[in-house]
C-alpha cells in the first residue's frame, strides 16, 4: 500500500473545519454483505503491525497537573500541545484542590479556573483524569469537608463536568481523604469494612455518577470499595451481558496509585479474592494510576504480567522515578508505552475486486488489539469513501463497538456499502475511529491511529485501508 505523506497534526484547523466534514450516508450500509458480494469476488491484502510509539487518545502515560485553590496557574493550550509533541501524551491528571472552600461554596473565580483548564484540554487535543480533593498534605488539616459540603460542591461542579465531559476519560473518586484517595479522613468512616460503614462514601460516589454523563465511569481506589458499595461479593463481577448496561456497577472503574509497591500494593488489596475481582472487572472498565515505590513486585517481568492481568490504560509519567528507571534499565519501558490501553492494528483487509459507482462495495477487515485493554469509552466506527474529486461519503457502522475489541484478540468487521453514483477517478476507502461526541468528533487529534505503517493521515484522522479506480 502506498505510504501517506506526513501532514501537520493541526492541519484541519478551525478556519477550514467545514471543508473537513463529509457527507453522511448512514443508511447505505448493507446487511448480509457476503450475499451481495461473495467471498470469491474479494481481493485481500495483509498488514503488519509496526513497533512505533505514537500518541493516541484516551490511553498512555499522563502528565500530572495540580490546581490549588490558594495559588493556581491555569492549564494552557500550549502546555497540552507540548506534551503531545514531546512525550506522546494525550492525558492529564488534573487534581483540583478545594482547600479554601471546606466550609463554603466554591468561588466563581475557582469555578472559572476549572472551566479554563477543561477548555485548554479540549483545544489542545487531550483528555483528563479528573479528581477533586481538599488537601495534598497529610500534615495539614482539615483533610476533607463534611458530607453536606461535599454534596454541595459536586452540585456546583456538575454543570461544568457535564459541559466538558467529552474531555474526561474518567472521574476519579476524590473528595474524601488526603489527595482524595479515601484514606486519611476527618468526616467519613475511617478504614470502613462493611457496606454500612461505606454508606456516606457511597452517597458521594452516587452524586459523582449523577454529575457525569452515563457513558463515563467513576474510579474507586480499591476493589474493597466497589465490593462494599456496589457488589454482593468478590465473585459479583461484570460480564459480557452486564458490561456497559448503564448501571452503577458497570460505571465503577478502578485506580491504583501504588502499583507494584508491595505484595498488596500498600493496602490496595486485602487478599487473592480482591485481586481476582479486579482482574475480571477491569476487562470492561478503566484501570490506571501510578507507581509509588521500588520493590521486588515492580520488576519488568512481574509488572508486564500485572499490566496485562489488570488491563491497564494509563500511568503517571513522572512518578515513581525509581520504578520508571527500573523499567528503562530492564528493557520493558517502550513496550509499556506501546501497550497501555488499546493498540489496534490491521491484520488483513478484503475488498470487492471490481467496485463500481452506485453499487455494493464490500469491506471486510481483521483488527488486532495488542494493548493491555480495550477502549473503555464509546468510540464511533466509520468508513469514509473519497472519490477522485475529493468528495467524501461517511458510512457509520452503528453496530460495531470497539469497547468489545478486547486485549489479545483479533476481531472481524464485515460490511457492504453502496458507493455514490457518479463517483469516478482514483478513490480510497478509510477506516475512521473518531470520538463520538459532536464537540470533538471532527478533530483528528481525538481519532484513533492504527499501528500500521503507511495508513495514517494526520490531517483527517483517517486510516487508509484500500485504494481503487472507478
Amino acid at each position: 500500500m502506498k505510504k501517506i505523506s506526513s501532514i501537520l497534526l493541526l492541519g484541519c484547523a478551525l478556519a477550514s473545519f467545514v471543508a473537513c466534514i463529509a457527507t453522511e450516508e448512514p443508511d447505505n450500509v448493507i446487511q448480509n454483505p457476503s450475499e451481495v458480494v461473495p467471498d470469491e469476488l474479494l481481493f485481500s491484502e495483509t498488514f503488519t503491525e509496526s513497533d512505533k510509539i505514537f500518541a493516541n487518545p484516551e490511553r498512555g502515560f499522563y502528565k500530572h497537573y495540580d490546581c490549588l485553590s490558594s495559588s493556581a496557574s491555569p492549564l494552557t493550550v500550549s502546555a497540552v500541545q507540548t506534551e503531545r509533541v514531546k512525550n506522546n501524551v494525550t492525558l492529564f491528571y488534573t487534581g483540583h484542590y478545594l482547600t479554601e472552600f471546606v466550609k463554603s461554596d466554591i468561588s466563581e473565580k475557582y469555578l472559572q479556573l476549572f472551566r479554563t483548564n477543561m477548555q485548554a484540554l479540549r483545544d489542545g487535543g487531550a483528555k483528563c483524569l479528573l479528581r477533586f480533593a481538599y488537601t495534598n498534605n497529610q500534615s495539614k488539616k482539615p483533610w476533607d469537608a463534611s458530607p453536606e459540603w461535599v454534596a454541595r460542591h459536586i452540585e456546583q461542579l456538575k454543570p461544568i463536568i457535564q459541559e466538558y465531559s467529552d474531555v474526561i476519560l474518567c472521574f476519579q473518586s476524590g473528595f474524601i481523604g488526603v489527595w482524595g484517595e479515601g484514606y486519611y479522613t476527618d468526616n467519613f468512616f475511617f478504614d470502613p469494612q462493611t457496606p454500612e460503614e461505606h454508606k456516606l462514601r457511597k452517597e458521594v460516589i452516587d452524586a459523582m455518577l449523577d454529575a457525569i454523563p452515563a457513558d463515563r465511569q467513576v474510579a474507586l481506589r480499591t476493589p474493597m470499595f466497589k465490593k462494599n458499595m456496589y457488589a454482593d461479593s468478590y465473585t459479583d463481577t461484570l460480564t459480557l451481558a452486564t458490561a456497559y448496561d448503564g448501571s452503577a456497577k458497570a460505571r465503577i472503574c478502578a485506580f491504583n496509585d501504588c502499583f507494584g509497591a508491595s505484595s498488596d500494593d500498600y493496602g490496595t488489596f486485602n487478599g487473592s479474592k480482591s485481586r481476582e475481582y479486579w482482574k475480571k472487572d477491569t476487562r470492561y472498565t478503566l484501570m490506571g494510576g501510578e507507581t509509588c515505590g521500588i520493590s521486588d513486585y515492580c520488576k519488568c517481568k512481574q509488572s508486564m504480567k500485572d499490566l496485562e492481568d489488570y488491563h491497564w490504560t494509563y500511568l503517571n509519567q513522572g512518578y515513581n522515578a525509581d520504578v520508571l528507571s527500573r523499567w528503562e534499565s530492564e528493557g520493558c519501558m517502550n513496550d509499556v508505552k506501546r501497550r497501555l490501553g488499546y493498540r489496534l492494528s490491521l491484520v488483513e483487509v478484503s475488498t470487492s475486486k471490481a467496485p463500481a459507482a452506485g453499487e455494493a462495495y464490500r469491506v471486510k477487515f481483521d483488527i488486532k488489539n495488542s494493548g493491555f485493554a480495550a477502549p473503555a469509552n464509546p468510540r464511533a466506527v466509520e468508513l469514509v469513501f473519497v472519490d477522485g474529486s475529493g468528495n467524501k461519503t461517511v458510512y457509520k457502522l452503528k453496530d460495531v463497538d470497539p469497547r468489545y475489541w478486547f486485549a489479545g484478540q483479533t476481531n472481524t468487521v464485515d460490511v457492504a456499502v453502496t458507493l455514490p453514483k457518479g463517483a469516478a477517478g482514483k478513490c480510497a476507502m478509510y477506516l475512521n475511529l473518531p470520538d463520538p461526541r459532536e464537540t470533538i468528533h471532527n478533530n483528528p487529534l481525538y481519532a484513533v491511529r492504527l499501528a500500521n505503517e503507511g495508513v495514517w493521515d494526520s490531517e483527517t484522522g483517517y486510516n487508509k485501508i484500500a485504494e481503487f479506480t472507478l
